[in-house]
């Protein structure tokens, strides 16, 4: 079980943003077990078309991995930053169990 950390800057995030919020990030563990713990913060911009922005940091051995995405809402731009953050564990995986 990964420990989750929630900030909305700017604004109050509703119980249920933060409960999808923590369900997308805890889907990571079906691609890689090893994720120690996972960073959400979610920031309002100032682009029209794509208010909401999502940054998340999940922590694995020995590394970090960032994804930061914007969208018309925080529940796409969390689903966008969740799939870029599916694929970099995919490498990272893959990179450090190939090595032996």
């Amino acid at each position: 079980m990964m420990n989750i950390t929630f900030t909305a800057r700017k604004f109050d995030a509703s119980q249920n943003l933060q409960d999808f919020a923590a369900e997308e990030v805890n889907k990571l563990t079906r691609f890689y077990d090893g994720i120690l713990s996972c960073d959400i913060v979610l920031i309002p911009t100032p682009d029209d078309d794509e208010p909401a922005r999502a940054e998340l940091t999940v922590k694995v051995k020995r590394d970090l991995l960032n994804a930061s995405e914007t969208g018309p809402a925080y529940e796409q731009a969390i689903r966008s930053a969740v799939d870029s953050l599916r694929k970099q564990l995919l490498k990272y995986k893959n990179k450090r169990f190939s090595k032996g």
